[in-house]
């Protein structure tokens, strides 16, 4: 595992599921972790399941879709843990719904929080790298419905394909700072907000067929992967889609 002691990560949404695996990898890692989300007893677990790996955290109650929230957790961050080293954005919601019956407050309140918000946590972030010139990462927690869309799913999918082109464009303007700029896509996973989708069991059945490894993963299993993206000196490796979804896209 890449070693990250002295690094400072922002994890936002970072209080459970995949968002709680990255943190806990970087953490693994050496790196201390700020945990950015809404749910205070939630994050208030999630820095005890972190200070026992031996690192440093902290959890800040963030609306990630609010500016000077973000802009003020960070000046927080900042003081309180040291240079910000990496910067994931997470924090995500979904609400199924067919086009048709659609609202437009829905479509607005996703985008919200997927899009919108990790421009704000990730604009932050490039402003804060470029003043202190010493480089980072960034990390942008993406889908695969960005590539292969889903019924019910309009403003998730479209949300999580525009953060692509975020990222390769945070990629293209950073790389002269020296920070590398990914987008993490993970495969159907166990979490809370897939936990309906992994009850039915059409839907676990059909994906988990799908699978070449033949079953849903663990968010445990992008702890590693969340080390090596977070790791600012891997500076050639920037751009980039990482795909962590057991063979699903190419089956």
């Amino acid at each position: 595992m890449n070693d990250l002691t002295g690094l400072v990560a922002v994890v936002t949404g970072g209080n459970g599921g995949i968002g709680l695996s990255i943190a806990t990898g970087i953490a693994k890692a050496g790196g201390s972790i700020a945990l950015w989300a809404r749910d205070s007893a939630k994050s208030a677990d999630a820095v005890k399941q972190l200070t026992d790996l031996g690192v440093k955290a902290i959890a800040l109650s963030v609306d990630v879709t609010d500016e000077a929230q973000v802009a003020d957790a960070m000046e927080r961050t900042v003081a309180e843990l040291g240079p910000l080293g990496c910067m994931v954005s997470n924090a995500g919601t979904s609400e199924a719904t067919l086009v048709a019956d659609l609202s437009f407050e829905t479509w607005r309140r996703v985008h919200a929080v997927n899009l919108d918000g990790a421009f704000l946590v990730c604009r932050e972030a490039a402003r804060r790298f470029i003043a202190q010139g010493n480089g980072g990462s960034i990390v942008v927690v993406g889908s695969m419905i960005s590539r292969f869309g889903g019924a019910g799913q309009a403003p998730y999918a479209s949300s999580k394909t525009a953060l692509l082109g975020l990222t390769r464009t945070l990629a293209v303007e950073l790389a002269r700072y020296k920070v590398r700029c990914n987008t993490l896509i993970p495969g159907w996973t166990r979490t809370s907000l897939s936990d309906g989708g992994y009850q039915d069991e059409r839907t676990r059945q059909a994906t988990t067929a799908r699978t070449p490894v033949r079953r849903w993963a663990d968010p445990s299993e992008y702890e590693e992967v969340a080390a090596y993206l977070a790791d600012p000196s891997l500076m050639f490796h920037t751009g980039d889609e990482v795909v962590v979804d057991g063979g699903y896209s190419i089956f």
